[in-house]
């Protein structure tokens, strides 16, 4: 480095003897390094000088500065900061446009887990740097990042090494220069480590110590990015024409001619004989090195690109002219012409293409795509991937920390480790996951995921239907009720005059049965899909049936009462308490219900309703009860008269045994009772259609109870024992009791 400023500052010194051979005038611009690193300290040396400075592949500038310094390899961004090196200028694209190709790259292989070098220079951490904040926005992370350089000793190679053995990387991008890379990539060589694929930046992509066959092992396949190749057919022939008898005092014609020949010309020989080979004279090139092959030229055409631009500046200088404008005469001697002028007008002419193409090699470098600004102001990556040569193989590497979780799961990021580094975990119930994204997405209400976890399925609509088991049997058990109570309705009205039916008001029997056979058919409402009309109808013809059935059952109760008390000395109470009376409390009390009913469909009535809470699996189809007031007022009326008929049935609990109705009535009404106070906890308890079930096995328990305790009996003396179904019979008890 400080043999890099004390040329500078021998390049720009002005001399005190002007003219003076050994103090050359000034220089106005100077094409100088190809490293990034060391136009860095060329433009830095330089600034205080007002050197203006232009070089090929890097911007380095001063704040004021007088020479122009152009290079043609320096790449590094940072020498793109005007403010700090406004005279610097290259013919080469700077990292900005590199990092992005890259990150393109990378993306566009689907590579989101690779590794990175660096060299411990500006060129290899501004490289990575700009790398860096090109690709965390695609979903690519970078697992290490080695920092390298040429004078490192060992240790610090295998460590970088080590590194890259240890992790599970398979793609590794390396930002470093070609001779900063070497002393890692004979260690890589040394250790075999293959099978990974390396991506280079343009400062070691097609340089020669890494394009041999030895180095192919491992760094065959190697792809990056290269400045377009370009023909400069003129040059060939200055080339062929070089002689070093013609042109005696070049030095640099003489080791040109050393380099091609293998030897030197007799008239540039400064040693002994016995130390160089002298050439005898006759010797000649071979023309066929690549050397003087023109056709496919990078970095000589950089440095072409900044000769011309600087003698563009300065022709313009000497002429006045302005950009754009003809040549008029010359006004200006070479002598006068200042930095100054000359970066004003390379400022004009400095605008180079960004476009930079791709190189994948294998010993020969082979172009696979471009990269280039399109017209809208975006950048295009085209690969012809049918030349690629990958060094893991046929296939396009993988470069993953964790593989693409699959449908049905999603990403759980693992603690310590970047973003790209996850588990997948399936899918929550309710959610799926049918694309790559990280997260599960909840299905519509009225779906739910399938085993896999893929797609939303239809939920399971759920009601009481008349086809599945359960509604088989509960229809079955409601129309069994029904034809027996029929049954029975036929049995008393055949034999309405026999004494058992008479005795037992045959009006509020046949009454009762009727209610009863409209019981049993209740539940047949409760059954197959809720609509708005099922929905009033089931709970209000449950309420009113039940309250004709139970007050049925009180008027019976009152009869009884009544009856027996009329035995006592005095009491006229059965002569006040006749059919008329009876048929009015049935009615009363049945037209209370239907005032309650008649409310509760007119402010708040029953509608079907679908619940996604009880079931995550099923919709189920209920018929919501609209208020639950007025539900448990239908309830609590019925449970009022059934209260009071047990209370009157129990004070008449010590009549005749012979016909002592009000002890089946305790016993029916206990389990009436029953039936309904457990019901209620069953009800509120009880999941999706089985809450309609508990329902209507309450309806149906209770209108069972009420036959078999009130009427089967009868029954059986009427069909069975026809020789009890006599006055004398049930008044015999009577009579000895009386005697």
């Amino acid at each position: 480095m400080h043999l890099c400023e004390n040329s500078a500052l021998t390049l720009v010194s002005v001399s005190e003897e002007k003219g003076s051979q050994c103090h050359p005038p000034p220089i106005t611009a100077l094409i100088a390094e190809s490293g990034s690193t060391q136009s860095l300290v060329v433009a830095g040396a330089l600034g205080p000088f007002k050197v203006p400075v232009v070089t090929l592949k890097s911007t380095l500038m001063q704040n004021i500065v007088k020479y122009v310094f152009v290079s043609y390899f320096s790449t590094c961004a940072c020498l793109s900061d005007k403010r700090k090196y406004p005279t610097f200028f290259r013919t080469i694209p700077s990292d900005y446009h590199q990092a992005k190709a890259l990150a393109f790259l990378v993306k566009r292989f689907g590579w989101t887990w690779i590794g990175a070098l660096q060299s411990d220079n500006d060129y290899g951490r501004n490289g990575i740097t700009a790398f860096t904040k090109e690709v965390e926005t695609l979903g690519v992370c970078i697992a290490f990042v080695g920092t390298i350089l040429r004078t490192y000793p060992k240790s610090k190679i295998l460590e970088v090494v080590e590194m890259i053995k240890q992790s599970s990387v398979k793609v590794i991008l390396a930002f470093v220069p070609e001779g900063d890379l070497y002393p890692l990539m004979q260690e890589v060589l040394k250790q075999n480590i293959t099978g990974i694929q390396w991506i280079a930046s343009e400062a070691w992509v097609t340089a020669d110590r890494p394009s041999t066959p030895e180095m192919f092992k491992s760094f065959g396949g190697t792809i990056g990015f290269v400045v377009r190749k370009m023909a400069m057919l003129k040059l060939g022939p200055v080339l062929r024409d070089i002689n070093p008898y013609q042109e005696l005092n070049s030095s640099f014609v003489s080791d040109f001619w050393e380099t091609m020949v293998g030897c030197k010309p007799l008239s540039s020989v400064n040693v002994l004989p016995n130390i160089t080979k002298i050439c005898r004279g006759n010797e000649k090139p071979d023309y066929t090195n690549k050397f003087f092959d023109v056709t496919q030229l990078r970095d000589v055409y950089k440095v072409y690109q900044a000769v011309y631009a600087i003698a563009h500046a300065l022709h313009q200088v000497v002429f006045c002219e302005m950009p754009g404008g003809n040549v008029s005469r010359k006004c200006l001697n070479v002598s006068d012409i200042t930095p100054k002028q000359v970066r004003c007008f390379l400022l004009s002419i400095a605008s180079y293409s960004s476009d930079i193409r791709p190189s994948n090699w294998e010993v020969q470098h082979i172009p696979v795509g471009y990269f280039s600004p399109s017209a809208n102001g975006k950048y295009d990556l085209v690969i012809y991937k049918d030349k690629i040569i990958w060094n893991t193989g046929n296939l396009t590497p993988k470069a993953v920390c964790s593989e693409i979780c699959p449908l049905g799961t999603r990403k759980a990021r693992i603690k310590g480790l970047p973003v790209c580094c996850f588990d997948c975990i399936p899918c929550a119930d309710g959610s799926i996951s049918n694309t790559t994204a990280a997260d599960c997405i909840i299905c519509p209400i009225e779906y739910w995921s399938n085993e896999r976890k893929d797609s939303c399925i239809m939920k399971v609509t759920e009601f009481l239907s008349y086809t599945e088991t359960m509604g088989i049997v509960l229809v079955a058990l409601s129309l069994f009720g029904a034809c027996v109570t029929f049954s029975t309705l036929v049995v008393f009205i055949h034999f309405r005059e026999t004494p058992i039916v008479k005795a037992n008001n045959s009006d509020l029997s046949l009454l009762l049965l009727v209610s009863l056979i409209l019981c049993f058919l209740c539940p047949l409402t409760f059954i197959g899909e809720p609509t708005v009309w099922s929905g009033m109808l089931r709970h209000t013809t449950f309420g009113i049936t039940f309250a004709l059935c139970i007050s049925c059952v009180l008027g019976k109760t009152i009869v009884v009462v009544t009856a027996f008390r009329a035995t006592l000395p005095g009491n006229n109470m059965a002569a006040k308490f006749g059919p008329a009376q009876q048929r009015g409390i049935v009615c009363s009390c049945t037209a209370i219900q239907v005032v309650i009913c008649i409310l509760w469909l007119n402010i708040s009535p029953p509608f079907p309703n679908k619940l996604y809470e009880q079931s995550n699996k099923k919709i189920i189809l209920e018929c919501n009860t609209g208020s639950d007031a007025a539900f448990y007022s239908v309830l609590g009326y019925i449970s009022l008269l059934a209260v009071i008929c047990l209370v009157l049935a129990f004070l008449a609990r010590k009549l005749p045994d012979n016909f002592n109705e009000a002890k089946v009535i305790t016993l029916r009404m206990l389990i009436f009772c029953a039936v309904w106070i457990t019901f209620i906890p069953a009800y509120i308890s009880s999941p999706g259609k089985y809450t309609v079930a508990v329902e209507i096995f309450a309806i149906l328990s209770s209108a069972f109870g009420l036959l078999f305790c009130i009427f089967m009996p009868k029954c059986y003396i009427i069909l069975i024992k026809p020789e009890k179904n006599t006055k004398k019979h049930m008044m015999g008890k009577n009579t000895k009791h009386a005697g």
